[in-house]
């Protein structure tokens, strides 16, 4: 089996052939047709999240097919197409675990982090934290809904109700919720870096209704605001751009500092909430929006081996939408 791992933290990923992943009992053993590149990759390959442990094989946006069942699995088929999202086994144990919330597991093992991920052209999966994807659609296109899909939709769940909704970061999460948001009927105003006019023309081909620089105010104040780009500043400047009673979700595994602000802009109710990982139901309640919404990603396929690559343009931000890894 070829994979791209990192062995070292902040170094490039290695092209190395391993052995044939075995699924152990209550596991799936799935042959990797496409992997998106999330944002999360990259702070694992820089060390930004805690306890970075190399050798790591990245990796959590997972479309393939399954080719071997550990013993005890149910409900799945070799052939049969899944997804393999970044909530890899929680213990089941815990208060959280316990109380509908495994998204917080006090023991989560998480996909392309702290065990295996889809870098590689094959991978082992908890069969409990697979989805079954169906046959409708192509898997470099559903790739980026197992996470920028999930934890947008988490996200936009979070942000409640909101008519006006700013989207922080347009990039592969805010390209598809926006898409959600706006087959619910809701106005989306999309932010991007100050001067990229590409991602604000991307934003205004999708429907936003404004797009502008993450250093601007809206026209109207919002209801909610989200934030994928994993920059603090952008924390009072949301602040900033919503009404009374208005809400700000951060959905960044990872975020630089947020810096202080006044405590005015904070006053008058408006809330500052962070959004963690996924929950199973999440993944059902989303592919069933997606189905409905005719969500389409904006996607760029790289090799295996030219994962590097799609990570620095990912950094740069040399694109638009999601980058995908196809073996």
């Amino acid at each position: 089996m070829r994979a791209m791992v990192l062995e070292a933290v902040g170094q490039p990923l290695v092209l190395r052939e391993l052995p044939e992943p075995q699924p152990g009992p209550g596991e799936l053993r799935v042959r990797v047709s496409a992997c998106g590149v999330c944002r999360t990759d990259l702070h694992v390959v820089d060390g930004e999240l805690p306890q970075v442990t190399p050798p790591v094989i990245p990796g959590h946006e997972i479309v393939g097919r399954v080719e071997a069942l550990g013993p005890g699995v149910e409900g799945f088929a070799i052939g049969q197409r899944v997804g393999i999202p970044w909530l890899g086994h929680t213990c089941g144990q815990c208060w959280y675990c316990r109380h509908q919330a495994e998204n917080l597991c006090d023991a989560p093992q998480f996909t392309g982090y702290t065990r295996p991920g889809g870098y590689a052209e094959q991978v082992v999966a908890d069969a409990r934290f697979a989805f079954a994807l169906g046959e409708d659609g192509d898997d470099v296109a559903l790739a980026p809904l197992l996470c920028a899909g999930l934890i947008g939709w988490r996200s936009l769940v979070k942000a409640g109700d909101a008519r006006r909704l700013g989207l922080y970061g347009f990039g592969a999460a805010a390209h598809i919720v926006m898409q959600v948001a706006r087959w619910q009927g809701r106005e989306v105003y999309a932010f991007s870096r100050p001067g990229d006019r590409a991602a604000q023309d991307f934003a205004s081909s999708l429907g936003a209704v404004w797009a502008g620089g993450s250093d601007e105010l809206p026209p109207e104040p919002l209801d909610a605001a989200i934030l994928y780009a994993p920059v603090g500043d952008l924390v009072p400047a949301a602040l900033r751009a919503l009404r009374k009673g208005g809400r700000v979700v951060c959905a960044g595994i990872h975020m630089s500092d947020i810096p202080s602000f006044p405590y005015d802009i904070l006053w008058e109710e408006r809330e500052v909430v962070s959004v963690a990982n996924l929950t199973r139901q999440d993944g059902l309640d989303f592919f069933a929006v997606a189905a409905q919404a005719g969500i389409r990603t904006e996607t760029h396929p790289y090799r295996l081996e030219d994962a590097n690559r799609a990570l620095d343009d990912l950094r740069c931000g040399r694109f638009q939408g999601a980058a995908v890894l196809v073996p």
